[in-house]
């Protein structure tokens, strides 16, 4: 929660603040480029034989529900405008790209007019070199400048391992060119000896929002002679800036903008966007200036298999009796098993880090097994050639891990989302999908890093056992024949800008001239921040009061606090980190913790500290936390009426508290036994969608007072499972609570709210698109096959009651009538 840290005082000094988010809508990427030469093209299986493989085992062709074949496409050239360098071109030629494709070309043109561009085509359509192409023209100009560095450019990237990589290929593709280009790596891992003389000497320089928002303008007198030169700000990925995160990062751009007025500049900005609808909207709305759009993919693709898999049902059965399905991690890793054993080069794509772990685990151990009793030396290597790769790790981890997948040396690699950005790995056959990544967007990247040397390529999706991925994989129009949903992103969320409007004044006085900069809520916010004692008003002027840092007010991730340090007891090894909004439920004392294959049992977590002690173990069972929730209405903005009950949206105070955890056997799931847990509880402003319902609408869905409870909570179960198809969230970004009798509403009510201070736009999102929305979550629990509700329907992992009470038919009917008297549109 991102004011938790804040003085004491700013919490009700800011209130429950509204908030007017904007939305916009992001179709597929499916577009494949091919302007390196094939590797080994003569030995890769095309995709359907190589899907047709991994059905041919026992049982498997069952499990694929859908494939769908999308055909290769010609692509169309063109040529760079003749204001770019020659000695650029030739660059890009030794390269191997002879002529740009024609939205590369268009993208150039307008950079060098001086318009603010953003280039959303497909996946390896050339985004990177398009705004490449411009900068480093206008950083050999600047070269010839008295003092060698005329033109600047800074580059952001959402993730380290973006931008390392992304500085690997302008080193490369700048190395006929000498001294003119400087590139370097600003982040948390730059060495302290390396600083300086980036901020004195490096051209390019690559970093992500996080460094900008706490190192770089904080800092920015020492930075002085890089923001005077700087002509370009190139922002990579920005369709992954969303909701919280966005938001900050929206703010972020508008105070760099605000320093490089200062200084007299006035950069031009070139984004790099997955293909989105009306992407010029988003990226006006981030960096707050007008933007101009290419959105008409002129690259080859070659031919994308994409199979939809649904793992089987196990004879297991869960919580009160529910059918159980394989997990998608266990048939993820042997799909990846059978991948790794045909030669095909794959990435595994899994939503957890302690999935991507458990994968990489899975996977080594049956390779071991099946290399084993071939009985050949070279095969057991197989299994060193698969490796987990995502966030928490140390920096020089994440870089060998880049370094062994660049060099064909790992064949196979379980991966959070860490991997999924722009990353340019060349050669790979397959991507293997495990669960649905909560958005078409991130779907379709992620399908996109395979076959990026032209060749075709397979993607499978697995579903977990969940309500969206159950609807989707039988719903292949979902997927295929649609739009992709809005993205979320609203930089005028007082919690969001509050903390950036310190953070601006404590590095130049904040005037009147500067509020329209920040937007209109800006200058209500002023006031607020004077009587929580941060800022102070001098003649014309607001300035910051106090003597900690003001960019440490925030986590621009929303992750609510400094992450907590998972360090092993005895030897004081630093294994990782975990973020502080998840330490409650990840890291309490008992739980069990993974990492880079080896089991930990965290042995106490000191919150003041931010540490948790971890001592090595092999535990014969998993943890999960359980929690309780109770939310009050602060506020309602809009109410409509459906039928007698109502509809609504406003804020909210949410607390929660982890109360216990669960140890689980780790193959069945069964419970061994409860432990409590003493953690204090946590409470969120936030906003909600919630509805009512009356007497009249429960006697005609036939709901009688013994079932209310259990039709309510599998309501809000489904309800919050399948609102990731309507807004661009993930379940874990939205909680919500079902009461019979709920004290504000006198009435049985539902709520879904945002998980951060503030609100991030979905549950606004959820308002304006209830009817489709409600209506879609009637449908995924009708339509499945168990009999009292399942992990398919109605079960949440996340549910802090243990699922119980759950009433699937009463469900059905409350949602029926329910939709039945909902307004049109």
């Amino acid at each position: 929660m991102a004011f938790n840290h804040l003085p004491a005082g700013v919490h009700d000094a800011l209130g429950p603040l509204s908030v007017t988010p904007v939305t916009h809508s992001v179709p597929m990427a499916k577009n494949h480029r091919t302007d390196r030469s094939p590797t080994d093209s003569a030995a890769r299986p095309a995709p359907g034989t190589v899907l047709d493989r991994l059905a041919s085992a026992p049982g498997r062709a069952s499990r694929i529900t859908h494939t769908e074949h999308l055909p290769p496409r010609e692509g169309r050239h063109a040529v760079w405008p003749d204001r770019i360098r020659a000695e650029v071109i030739s660059a890009v030629q030794a390269k191997g790209i002879e002529h740009p494709w024609a939205h590369q070309a268009l993208a150039a043109e307008h950079a060098l007019d001086g318009d603010s561009v953003v280039v959303a085509t497909g996946t390896a359509s050339g985004k990177s070199l398009a705004y490449l192409v411009p900068v480093l023209s206008g950083l050999l100009d600047g070269s010839e400048a008295p003092n060698g560095r005329g033109a600047t450019t800074l580059y952001l990237a959402p993730t380290k391992a973006l931008a390392a990589d992304q500085c690997r290929s302008v080193k490369e593709i700048s190395h006929p060119l000498g001294t003119a280009i400087r590139p370097a790596v600003y982040d948390g891992d730059t060495p302290v000896e390396e600083r300086e003389w980036i901020r004195q000497y490096a051209n390019y320089v690559l970093t992500n929002p996080d460094m900008l928002h706490r190192g770089i303008l904080p800092s920015h007198p020492r930075w002085s002679s890089f923001l005077k030169a700087l002509k370009y700000v190139v922002i990579d990925e920005c369709h992954t800036y969303r909701g919280v995160f966005g938001s900050h990062v929206a703010q972020v751009l508008r105070r760099l903008r605000r320093l490089c007025t200062r200084y007299g500049a006035s950069p031009v900005f070139l984004l790099a966007s997955a293909t989105a609808a009306e992407p010029s909207v988003a990226a006006s709305r981030l960096t707050g200036l007008p933007v101009v759009e290419v959105a008409d993919d002129a690259s080859p693709r070659g031919e994308l298999v994409f199979a939809l898999w649904e793992p089987p049902l196990t004879e297991l059965h869960g919580e009160k009796g529910a059918p159980v399905r394989r997990t998608a991690t266990a048939e993820t890793a042997d799909l990846l098993t059978d991948l790794v054993l045909q030669g095909v080069r794959s990435v595994v794509f899994v939503r957890s880090r302690r999935g991507a772990e458990l994968i990489s685990v899975i996977t080594q151990e049956r390779l071991a097994t099946v290399t084993s009793e071939a009985g050949t030396a070279g095969d057991r290597s197989l299994a060193r050639r698969v490796a987990a790769y995502r966030g928490g790790y140390l920096a020089e981890e994440r870089r060998a891990l880049e370094r062994a997948l660049h060099s064909g040396e790992l064949l196979g690699l379980a991966a959070t989302t860490a991997l999924e950005l722009g990353i340019d790995v060349s050669g790979l056959d397959a991507v293997v999908i495990a669960g649905y990544p909560g958005t078409r967007a991130s779907l379709w990247q992620q399908a996109g890093r395979a076959g990026r040397s032209g060749e075709g390529a397979l993607a499978v999706l697995v579903a977990r056992d969940d309500p969206l991925d159950t609807f989707l994989v039988h719903h292949p129009e979902a997927l295929f024949d649609q739009p992709v949903e809005s993205t979320v992103l609203d930089p005028d969320n007082p919690y969001v800008l509050a903390p950036h409007l310190c953070a601006a004044a404590a590095e130049i006085p904040l005037t009147d001239d500067d509020l329209p900069l920040f937007g209109p809520a800006a200058e209500d916010l002023l006031p607020q921040l004077e009587a929580a004692k941060l800022l102070r008003r001098r003649t014309k002027a607001w300035h910051w009061t106090r003597r900690e840092r003001a960019a440490d007010l925030t986590d621009i991730r929303g992750q609510g606090g400094r992450p907590v340090q998972i360090v092993e007891a005895g030897t004081g090894r630093l294994l990782g980190t975990v973020d502080a909004g998840a330490a409650h439920t990840t890291v309490h004392e008992g739980a069990v913790h993974l990492h880079q294959g080896r089991t930990y049992l965290v042995r106490e977590l000191d919150l003041d500290e931010s540490v948790a002690l971890v001592q090595e173990a092999n535990p014969p069972y998993s943890t999960v936390a359980r929690d309780t929730t109770s939310i009050s209405i602060l506020e309602t903005d809009i109410e409509v009426p459906w039928g007698d009950g109502r509809l609504c949206y406003g804020s909210v105070e949410v607390t929660n508290q982890v109360v216990s955890f669960l140890r689980r056997k780790l193959i069945t799931g069964e419970v061994l036994g409860e432990t409590k847990l003493d953690l204090p509880p946590r409470t969120l402003r936030t906003r909600a969608v919630w509805w009512t319902v009356t007497e009249d609408q429960l006697d005609a869905a036939r709901i009688n007072p013994e079932i209310l409870g259990g039709a309510l909570h599998a309501a809000e179960h489904a309800s919050i499972g399948m609102l990731p198809l309507f807004a661009t969230c993930d379940r874990w970004d939205i909680g919500g609570v079902s009461v019979p009798l709920h004290p504000d509403t006198l009435l049985p009510t539902v709520f879904v709210h945002d998980g951060h201070p503030g609100g991030a736009g979905f549950a606004e999102r959820a308002f304006h698109t209830a009817r489709s929305w409600l209506a879609a979550t009637r449908e995924a629990i009708a339509s499945c096959e168990c009999d009292a509700g399942c992990p398919s329907c109605i079960q949440s992992p996340k549910c802090g009651n243990g699922n119980d009470p759950l009433h699937k038919r009463g469900a059905v009917r409350l949602l029926t009538e329910l939709l039945r008297e909902a307004p049109a549109g």
